[in-house]
């Protein structure tokens, strides 16, 4: 039994199950973003579709903090980025203008994660971009699209550029700002987002030493993802790198009712 399971006794009573335990994945990510050291203040967004028609989306409260997330205060969005469950708390206009458009236009794009990460920001503003030269570039070879920086995102008229950038690849790289990863559910976001991260991580400190970078070949290049796939099966895709994540942090789901 999922662990989140044991805890549907806690849920409102007007809630549906499958979403409680969807709160309490994505409030367990949030602290583990927060752990793992790659928050912005208050700023950035990690977002989860709820069953529906509707396309409603879980996103985190404005104004709080990573560590103050929990399943009851994440806000239940429309398309519009207005809240549809009662919260009290806002919406960061950035967040709802991103998260939405793809929200909108994918429909595996579950979970939804963007961020400002310094290794991140760095690539971001680099000419070239990612560079698949290290082992965690090479796993992404290929999944990896670009889109064009357009100022501070609270302008409705960047989504179809955005929509159009990102395609279908699971990974945006948004020039000049940060990352973006779309991915079907939170465990299989968060174990594509920790590849992506240390790819910039090796990618900005390998450009700070002396020498040029090794290449990698391009028949390995091309076989890479192929073979990384095989770590991405399965019935719950990067769950057992999340749930042992959360292990680490000490991160429980009792904790974030």
């Amino acid at each position: 039994m999922d662990q989140s399971e044991k805890l549907l006794h806690l849920k409102p009573a007007a809630m549906d199950g499958e979403e409680w335990q969807l709160r309490l994945e994505l409030a367990a990510c949030y602290r583990l973003f927060d752990w793992m050291g790659w928050t912005e203040l208050i700023y950035n967004h990690i977002t989860m579709r709820v069953p529906g028609p509707e396309r409603h989306y879980l996103i985190n409260p404005y104004g709080l903090w990573y560590t103050e997330i929990t399943a009851s205060n994440l806000v239940k969005v429309n398309l519009a980025g207005e809240a549809v469950d009662g919260s009290k708390y806002p919406v960061n206009k950035a967040g709802f203008v991103i998260h939405s458009a793809i929200h909108a236009a994918r429909d595996d794009a579950h979970c939804i994660i963007h961020t400002h990460t310094t290794a991140g920001a760095a690539v971001s503003c680099k000419k070239d971009g990612l560079r698949y030269d290290n082992f965690y570039s090479a796993i992404l070879y290929g999944e990896v699209a670009y889109h064009d920086f357009q100022g501070i995102t609270t302008d409705l008229a960047e989504q179809p550029h955005l929509v159009r950038s990102l395609g279908a690849k699971p990974v945006l790289i948004l020039r000049n700002h940060g990352l973006l990863v779309a991915c079907p559910s939170v465990p299989e976001a968060f174990s594509t987002y920790w590849t992506l991260q240390r790819a910039c991580e090796i990618q900005v400190m390998s450009d700070s030493m002396r020498g040029d970078n090794q290449p990698i070949n391009q028949t390995v290049l091309d076989a890479t993802p192929a073979r990384a796939a095989a770590f991405r099966s399965g019935p719950r895709p990067g769950g057992l790198a999340f749930d042992g994540a959360l292990r680490r942090a000490g991160i429980r789901y009792e904790d974030l009712v």
